[in-house]
């Protein structure tokens, strides 16, 4: 009998490991190890047996375990692949900034750097936005001479794309001795991003060659900016006039897209294709794309029939689906099939804030409570400041400004502006003028350019009648140069996306949209509508209503604020009865929530509006949040 070598034996070890990190078997890798420790084989350099764990653990996401293996093999027997793999293994495994570290370890070692370790390197610069470090490697990538390798350049310019700087890598595209299609796409993805889809699409038109992702770019970017027209059409001639298939990767892309624009019509068009093209089996990726489309575009009961029939639900599914009913103020729905969730799937930080917010949009003060104390204690989880802030803000909101106070002062970290800002937020709603004034303060500090805290707190001294203190911050923002951000409205009517801002004259159908106006007033009127002035206290005119001439003006200005222009459009281009779904830039106003209230009941329409912070769902003179937003 033939036994086998040591040499033999190791060769095979190598080879299972191998086999292992292709498969990301992760368990039998283990098992394998620990034959490998038992009989001694690792001892031995010359075994490379080392190498191979750490590519095992690389391959299956364990950076720990990986650095250990990396250090336990001797200098002279690491190369560049060994270093490069580790350096992979932080990039995808989030400690990218780890990844960065080694990188320049590898240049104190003297360790030869290829294109390999590059691209790796400015992967996690344009991930991190570190521009300082991926302008330090270009140098390095010229220094090296490697400015030739067409995967270095290309990485080079995502680099400078995704940190905002398409001049530098436009610059690299023009100096490029060769430019793949990958390259082309580069510059394209830039181009839409800095320049809009008008630019992209001369780039689009030039490429020599095209492909999936090139489509894909330029077809989000019509669908993010509200071209659905003409996101359609080329989608058209992507699928039918090209072949191209989609795959999970371009659904979850285009389903993103459709999320934050609103439009669910290429949505469903997405789903029906999903539907078809995976059959019985959907992604589990896409169907939480479109859990979290259908949630964003105002359709949670939609949501929660996809989420209802998805064969499998991972953590992120559940996350959408919890995160999307919180928006809808789902309480109690979210509360009900959170254990649900403890049996399929783990939650993580991100569930409890869906938890968290849930409870504040919807008042559940006690429960919300519960679930922060018990985060570290039952589940494992340490509190992050997004647990804090979401905490402050459901106390606040339900005016328990004292507890919110105390829980701010006893937090582990110093509060940032989230927490402050939903603070300063419920100090506006219950009026505590005097903690506001404090609030604001700290806050300038840390954002003296943020007018929305300005906004609250003048809104706050008009409502107990101190104008001169309004006025004044009024001013101080007048002399800063710094303006409000103005508040936009948009709403989806065949195909297409009508955007409006306050006082708006620009729409091709504006007559007919302030005739309509005019009506709805004078029905509300008659329903007992009485404007509510205090909303209006940074309008364009004097905020001092000292006689009828200035109370009008201010009447005036809040009739023509953008989502009431978006619902007369609504009202005048659809048939009666149906639903309208409008998408809101800030926070709607008081006044705008009174009107929409008694107008969903007096023309019999659902309407549904979705604001920076949640949904309000309109129907029969009330809304889904009981006033209590």
């Amino acid at each position: 009998m033939i036994w086998p070598t040591h040499s033999t034996l190791t060769q095979h070890f190598r080879s299972l490991l191998r086999a292992c990190a292709r498969h990301s078997s992760l368990n039998t890798g283990k098992k394998i190890h620990a034959t490998i420790i038992t009989t001694g084989f690792a001892n031995s350099p010359n075994s490379f047996l080392h190498n191979a764990l750490l590519h095992l653990y690389s391959a299956c996401g364990n950076p720990a375990y990986a650095r250990k293996m990396f250090d336990k093999i001797p200098h002279s027997h690491k190369d560049t692949i060994d270093w490069t793999t580790l350096m992979g293994c932080y990039a995808h495994h989030w400690v990218p900034r780890d990844a960065l570290f080694l990188f320049v370890e590898m240049g104190r070692e003297g360790v030869g750097v290829d294109d390999v370790a590059m691209v790796c390197m400015f992967n996690v610069c344009a991930r991190l936005g570190d521009v300082e470090f991926g302008v330090q490697g270009h140098g390095c990538l010229v220094k090296m001479g490697l400015s030739a390798s067409v995967k270095a350049c290309n990485a080079v310019m995502d680099m400078y794309v995704k940190c905002g700087m398409l001049g530098e890598a436009r610059q690299v595209f023009e100096e490029m001795e060769e430019q793949s299609v990958v390259s082309w796409t580069v510059i394209l993805d830039g181009v839409v991003r800095c320049e809009g889809v008008g630019s992209g699409r001369v780039v689009f038109d030039m490429m020599p060659e095209r492909n999936e992702v090139a489509w894909t770019i330029m077809i989000v970017g019509y669908v993010e900016r509200g071209f659905i027209r003409e996101g359609f059409k080329l989608l058209g001639e992507m699928i039918f006039g090209c072949g191209f298939g989609l795959n999970y990767v371009t659904l979850c892309s285009f389903l993103s897209a459709c999320a934050q624009s609103g439009d669910v019509v290429m949505g469903r068009w997405v789903h029906v294709y999903a539907l078809k093209t995976m059959e019985n089996e959907m992604d589990i990726m896409v169907g939480t794309a479109l859990v979290d489309m259908y949630a964003k575009c105002g359709r949670v009961n939609a949501a929660y029939r996809v989420f209802e029939h998805m064969p499998r639900r991972n953590v992120v599914a559940w996350n959408a689906m919890l995160s999307g009913l919180a928006m809808h103020g789902r309480g109690k729905v979210v509360l009900d099939i959170f254990p649900r969730m403890v049996e399929d799937a783990k939650p993580d930080k991100l569930t409890f804030m869906a938890v968290l917010s849930s409870c504040s949009h919807s008042g559940l003060v006690d429960e919300g409570c519960q679930y922060f104390h018990e985060l570290e204690a039952v589940h494992g989880i340490t509190p992050t400041i997004e647990h804090y802030a979401c905490v402050v803000d459901l106390l606040g909101r339900a005016g328990h400004l004292e507890e919110a106070e105390i829980l701010i002062k006893k937090m582990p970290m110093p509060p940032n502006e989230v927490v402050l800002g939903s603070l300063l937020g419920s100090c506006s709603v219950h009026g505590k003028l005097e903690l506001g004034e404090r609030v604001l303060q700290e806050l300038v500090q840390m954002d003296p350019q943020n007018t929305e805290y300005h906004i609250l707190l003048s809104n706050m001294y008009a409502l107990v009648g101190k104008r001169d203190k309004a006025d004044s911050l009024r001013q101080i923002l007048k002399k800063r140069g710094i303006r409000k951000m103005p508040g936009t409205s948009s709403i989806h009517v065949h195909g297409q996306v009508h955007q409006f801002c306050a006082g708006d004259k620009s729409h091709p159908q504006i007559t007919d949209i302030y005739i309509m106006l005019d009506e709805m007033i004078r029905r509300l009127r008659v329903a007992g509508y009485v404007p509510n002035a205090a909303s209006q206290v940074f309008s364009g005119c004097d905020s001092r209503v000292g006689n009828v001439d200035e109370l009008e003006e201010i009447e005036q200005a809040l009739f023509s604020h953008s989502e009431k222009l978006a619902v007369c459009f609504g009202l005048i281009s659809t048939r009666a009865g149906s639903p309208l779904y409008i998408f809101k830039n800030l926070r709607i106003c008081q006044d705008c929530h009174s009107v929409i209230k008694m107008v969903s009941d007096i023309y019999n329409r659902e309407i549904v509006v979705r604001d920076r912070n949640r949904f309000h769902c309109f129907k029969h003179g009330s809304c889904s949040c009981f006033d209590y937003w």
